[in-house]
């Protein structure tokens, strides 16, 4: 007998609309999320298109439906150890990693207060530090602490369970196998920024003022390190001076082969964000070609008409540091030929989008391209979903989520 219900790997906007869409006609949905919360790389930006909204504002009626549902079922720092099977008989074991909080927790933070080490911050992209007892963000979901035990000093384990007043900490939690049946799969893992320190020309991630563009939303989400500010790294002053560097390691064959679609809509968008932090801040953008396609050209024009932006068509060649830490940006600007070196307060860097599977096996049989996007699978009832099918902004990747939605369910009502 088939089994109608639906997997659905990852639980970021993808995989979050694909269940949602699946469980409110009726089906039994299971998602599987490597990260402590539901909502993907959207919960990591400070607004996302096409209203520039901050992404509480749409994750949070996404939460609302989840909560509201008993068909779908989630599971958080988890992933999908094996496949077997295959259409409408799917067996999927699903390994679970110790959280250390159970479901008593109140989100109080005596934990965190408890906690001494710090260390880098996956969340903010390494820009910032976090307790070993800690929440992601503030509209985290599920609203729960996390202990990274494995970071925790001796004894330290045992302090921050003595702070919870609510019982919430299993010091001794292990990690969990879930064995689930179910007749198709949605995999919808996402993506994540090219490595910076691939980008040796470019100063290989090592120097303090030139950031990627999402340590960058980071800087400037009133939940991230500085509250919303625009401060240069290194001493915490307001940058004068910003340049974007586009394609960083995209459109160039040792690095990404292909355009990420939305490197250059985040850089406008990003010249948004300083207008109205920094409004006398003078920008520079260094692009191969302005990709703004659809709709998206009017913002193009919108933001392009700001007199203390300059768009300069031109590969940047090197970025080095000068003893104040100020990036100096080497560039031959295509149009007129001369090779110039200008001098910048902070320089973010616009890198692409990498599947998340990338340089990882899967534990499904289905087709990747040399990139790692998934290229096919859907007649084996594996269904791809959003950037781990191609580069997509958040719209076309709920519209993604939507399709595979349909298809997972054409796959179990049609046996």
């Amino acid at each position: 007998m088939s089994n109608n219900s639906i997997l659905v790997v990852g639980g970021g906007f993808a995989g979050i609309t694909a269940a949602l869409e699946a469980a409110e006609v009726g089906h039994e949905v299971y998602i599987v999320e490597t990260n402590p919360y539901l909502g993907g790389r959207v919960a990591q930006l400070n607004q996302y298109f096409p209203k520039l909204c901050p992404p509480s504002c749409g994750l949070e009626i996404q939460f609302q439906r989840i909560k509201n549902n008993p068909k779908v079922k989630f599971f958080t720092m988890a992933e999908v150890a094996s496949v077997s099977g295959g259409p409408g008989a799917f067996d999927v074991k699903i390994k679970i990693r110790p959280r250390y909080v159970n479901a008593n927790c109140t989100m109080c933070g005596d934990c965190e207060k408890a906690a001494s080490t710090s260390v880098k911050s996956e969340f903010d992209f390494g820009i910032s530090e976090r307790k070993v007892a800690y929440r992601t963000h503030l509209f985290a979901f599920p609203q729960r602490y996390v202990v990274d035990a494995a970071s925790c000093a001796p004894g330290e384990m045992d302090a921050i369970k003595a702070a919870c007043p609510y019982g919430a900490i299993e010091a001794n939690d292990t990690e969990k196998t879930v064995d689930l049946q179910v007749g198709s799969i949605v995999w919808a893992t996402g993506w994540k920024p090219y490595d910076m320190e691939k980008l040796t020309n470019l100063g290989a991630g090592k120097l303090k003022n030139v950031v990627s563009n999402m340590q960058f939303e980071r800087l400037a989400a009133p939940n991230g390190p500085t509250g919303g500010k625009i401060l240069r790294p290194s001493d915490g002053k307001e940058p004068k001076r910003i340049a974007f560097v586009q394609c960083a390691g995209s459109r160039d064959e040792n690095h990404l082969n292909y355009c990420s679609y939305i490197c250059c809509m985040a850089s406008l968008k990003h010249v948004t964000y300083i207008r109205e932090k920094n409004p006398d801040a003078r920008v520079t953008v260094y692009y191969i070609d302005l990709r703004t396609p659809g709709r998206y050209d009017n913002f193009m024009q919108k933001v392009a008409a700001d007199d203390k932006l300059t768009l300069v068509k031109g590969k940047v060649a090197k970025i080095v540091e000068c003893e104040c830490q100020s990036p100096i940006v080497t560039v031959e600007d295509a149009v007129t030929g001369i090779k110039s070196e200008e001098k910048f307060d902070l320089v973010v860097l616009a890198t692409g989008m990498q599947p998340s599977c990338a340089g990882t096996k899967l534990p499904v049989q289905v087709p990747v391209d040399e990139d790692g996007f998934i290229t096919g699978g859907d007649d084996k009832g594996v269904i791809a979903a959003g950037c781990a099918k191609l580069p997509l902004d958040v719209m076309k990747t709920a519209q993604t989520g939507t399709g595979a939605a349909m298809k997972a369910i054409q796959t179990v009502v049609g046996r």
